[in-house]
């Protein structure tokens, strides 16, 4: 079937709107990372009974189909030239005991104001949490700042429903074939072979299900690939009575992720960290000489946490607050990070965002960083780096001139080895897409990438849904 003929043919399958004008074609041809991938035809589903006909209309005629949220995806990962699904007509809520379910449509933003007069809130939170969906959250294993407590996504995912590129609906772990299936694939030793972090959003999370209660944990991080998700049942945790924020600067990088195992030993809530290409941008008074911020929290036994720390960090700190609105001022400055980067950019220049989601142990963030270090050397660029150090999670940004663009192969080459070779993953939260996804065979090597091809085999054998991620 022609491109020209997707749309017009899929308008006579369901009662949807359908649009394929070169307007909407033009907008779905982009998402937040750099890559454009025209589609043939965007499909706005209301409910199951569309979704089933879309997929079935394209698993019979071969047409790939890529579910999209919010577009906040960085690498690549929501766009594709065949059918784009806007899930945004999926957006219930329904808040239960401990737990909410949710539509793949529903904002984040949205979410936390639902929750939060229940006072309860969802532990990932990424920090373009407001403009995320929930779907895209599982299907990028997405974190953030407080995934350190609170854990990824994938550790918060109670269940979910999908629909497979058959058309079928698919419930997750309630779904004993599935289960069987898929548990043929893993074992006791894929743990082994797994980076041992706590954050990891590379390939398929086959280490993640040890029995078939776990299944649904192999749709978190999936990116559409397996299912496209209509609703998921989320863990949910009561808000915290009281918070405080301790901002602690330092002179280098080195020394500030050279404190973060101690700090961890307090028991924080989330340790972040921004460079001197983002501290520019915060209006206060910061002593003389930072170069790098940390941000400590800690939201459960405060005094006595609070007290250590001080102990700990105190001819470092540059303010502690208890007060709910400087902490919201704060993190507002830690969650635009990625658009205060962008400002750091010439116009004869381009940011990457190919090597930006490395994760490694934490008291190997140093060896992290003496690769950096090790490139900006070798290569004519500069780097922006803030993230989740709490984690060993850094955004790692490289800039360079146009003209030396086609040298980012090279560099992600040499950033991709290295960092596996100290034990890390190449993606920690923001999922593999078009960016990454011919790496992860270099992650894992050939046995495991073998067992990713037969997970995909197990949900779809047609390779329909959002071919050419993770599994290329």
């Amino acid at each position: 079937m022609l491109q020209s003929q997707i749309g017009p043919r899929l308008s006579e399958k369901t009662t949807c709107n359908i649009s394929w004008d070169s307007i909407t074609l033009g907008a779905y041809s982009t998402d937040a990372s750099s890559y454009i991938v025209k589609p043939a035809a965007v499909a706005f589903p209301r409910n199951e009974n569309d979704m089933i006909k879309i997929l079935r209309f394209a698993s019979r005629h071969k047409i790939p189909v890529t579910p999209r949220g919010g577009g906040t995806g960085l690498v690549g990962g929501a766009l594709g030239r065949g059918i784009i699904l806007d899930m945004r007509h999926f957006n219930t809520i329904r808040v239960g005991q401990g737990s909410v379910q949710v539509g793949s449509g529903v904002f984040k933003g949205e979410l936390d104001r639902v929750l939060r007069k229940h006072g309860r809130f969802f532990g990932p939170n990424p920090s373009v949490g407001p403009f995320c969906t929930v779907g895209g959250m599982i299907g990028t294993n997405a974190s953030g700042s407080h995934s350190l407590k609170y854990g990824s996504t994938i550790d918060n995912l109670i269940g979910v429903k999908i629909v497979t590129s058959k058309g079928d609906l698919v419930s997750l772990p309630s779904n004993n074939i599935i289960a069987k299936k898929v548990l043929k694939i893993t074992g006791p030793e894929i743990q082994k072979q797994f980076p041992r972090i706590t954050k990891n959003s590379c390939g398929y999370r086959i280490d993640k299900v040890t029995a078939s209660s776990d299944t649904q944990k192999i749709i978190a991080g999936s990116e559409g690939t397996l299912g496209i998700i209509v609703s998921a049942k989320l863990r949910t945790i009561t808000l915290s009575k009281r918070t405080v924020l301790i901002i602690v600067s330092y002179r280098t990088l080195k020394e500030a992720v050279a404190d973060v195992p101690r700090i961890l030993k307090i028991g924080p809530s989330s340790v972040e960290i921004i460079d001197h290409n983002i501290i520019r941008y915060i209006k206060t008074r910061l002593p003389r000489g930072a170069r790098c911020l940390l941000f400590v929290e800690f939201d459960d036994n405060v005094t006595k946490k609070k007290t250590k720390a001080k102990h700990m960090l105190s001819d470092r700190m540059v303010t502690t607050t208890s007060d709910p609105k400087q902490i919201r001022q704060w993190w507002t400055y830690r969650n635009s990070a990625l658009s205060y980067s962008l400002k750091s950019v010439s116009k004869q220049e381009t940011v990457s965002s190919l090597i930006e989601d490395a994760t490694v142990p934490v008291h190997r963030l140093p060896l992290l960083l003496d690769l950096v270090e090790y490139l900006t050397s070798k290569y004519p660029m500069r780097v922006i780096t803030y993230g989740h150090a709490g984690n060993g999670n850094l955004h790692i940004r490289p800039i360079l001139k146009k003209k030396d663009s086609h040298l980012l192969g090279k560099i992600a080459q040499e950033f991709f080895s290295g960092v596996i070779s100290i034990g890390g993953s190449i993606t920690g939260e923001h999922g593999d897409g078009l960016a990454r996804s011919k790496f992860v065979k270099a992650q894992y090597g050939s046995e495991i990438y073998s067992r990713f091809r037969k997970v995909k085999q197990i949900f779809d054998p047609a390779n329909t849904l959002n071919p050419g991620k993770i599994v290329t």
